[in-house]
């Protein structure tokens, strides 16, 4: 019998609070595949002769192109079923586009904070098209999250940012997937780090299956944060954070110390990658395994093949499987390409690689066509 997926309030109701399900408000978000990574995993065999399976979990496949939709949904079932009139966020983007997106759906009045510039309009027009009120704050993605926090103090205005634990809620559902279809935890979970809500929020899914019985296994978490924007590597905030990777561009992380929990706990690792790292993996997840994803969602990878180059990635993280095993690595991609294009046609310095994204001019002809891509003759002249 055909099954349609629910979206994952519903989908996982046994691990939502009673309140999240009295009034749901889903756009289909989640159920989204592992893809897999052959090349990255030959990658690793070649650096550090460990045999491992990759996999990426593309949150880029959600409704409004990025992983933000897991957390809203939750979210915003909560707020409608307070009777919400406003929702209010912060946001570099993503958010912005998923909490305008979902209160259009459950009739609530989004308003959105963003920063002063260096926001990607692939995620601006989002967030317009889905009628919010947006407001653009003469500060950084912190300032606006201040003051979008002052705001639901004083005024009847629900804050659907990730302080609202309600988004952990579902976006904990990524970490059950991931379990539900690699049969177990994998080995390490790898993923971008800016405000911190989603490696805290796939530790608390991980956590709670263990608890469950439906895994056997905890991963380690690998979180990575862009250097210039890095307060958890740190260890203290940062004023002024500045990187291409602009989803993850936060210096005082809402969500710090519960994402110094997640890596406690799992005996796993916070640590920084340049930007360099983040758009060398940025073009190998295009060109070699078939994603496109904004910069930001490259941090992960990025992290582990730092890891791996500096001798800091051992094959001894997994004493339980048996030699020869490879171990599971899953890597989050937080966002779509499509929501910050540009890199895939600029250099790390915001330049056009000019003549390396034109297009070969050609004229209308079968032969010129061929000669050019270099193919063999015809087969009917070739049999000849």
């Amino acid at each position: 019998m055909a099954q349609i997926w629910k979206g994952v309030v519903r989908e996982y109701a046994d691990f939502m609070p009673e309140h999240i399900l009295r009034d749901v408000v889903t756009l289909g978000e989640g159920g989204n595949a592992l893809i897999a990574a052959p090349a990255v995993g030959a990658m690793l065999k070649e650096i550090t002769g460990v045999n491992a399976k990759v996999f990426i979990k593309f949150e880029g496949r959600n409704p409004t192109g990025s992983f933000k939709d897991r957390g809203m949904t939750s979210a915003m079932s909560a707020a409608k079923g307070k009777g919400a009139k406003v929702v209010v966020c912060a946001s570099t983007g993503n958010t912005s586009a998923s909490a305008a997106a979902y209160a259009t759906a459950a009739g609530i009045l989004p308003a959105v904070l963003v920063p002063d510039g260096k926001i990607a309009m692939g995620k601006l027009a989002q967030a317009i098209a889905h009628g919010a009120k947006l407001l653009q704050v003469n500060g950084n993605f912190d300032d606006c999250l201040v003051l979008a926090r002052k705001l639901a103090e004083n005024y009847d205005v629900e804050l659907v940012n990730s302080v609202n634990p309600d988004r952990i809620q579902g976006q904990k559902t990524a970490a059950f997937e991931v379990v539900d279809e690699l049969g177990d935890a994998p080995t390490i979970h790898a993923l971008p780090v800016g405000n911190a809500g989603n490696i805290t929020a796939y530790w608390k899914g991980y956590r709670e299956y263990y608890t469950a019985n439906c895994s056997s296994t905890l991963p380690f978490m690998w979180g990575f944060q862009a250097e210039g924007a890095a307060p958890i590597v740190l260890g203290h905030e940062v004023d002024n954070p500045e990187t291409i990777a602009t989803a993850i561009r936060i210096g005082k992380p809402a969500s710090w110390e519960q994402a110094v929990a997640a890596r406690d706990e799992s005996n796993g690792v916070i640590e920084a990658v340049s930007d360099a790292q983040i758009l060398e993996a940025h073009r190998i997840l295009s060109a070699e395994v078939g994603v496109f994803v904004e910069p930001a969602s490259a941090a992960g990878l990025a992290g582990i093949l730092k890891k791996a180059r500096t001798g800091t990635f051992t094959p001894d993280l997994s004493p339980s499987l048996d030699k020869g095993e490879p171990m599971n690595i899953v890597i989050t991609c937080t966002g779509h390409g499509l929501k910050d294009p540009e890199w895939a046609l600029n250099d790390i310095n915001g330049n056009s690689k000019g003549s390396e994204v034109e297009p070969v001019k050609v004229q209308n002809d079968l032969s010129a066509v061929a000669s050019i891509l270099r193919l063999p003759a015809p087969m009917t002249e070739r049999d000849l």
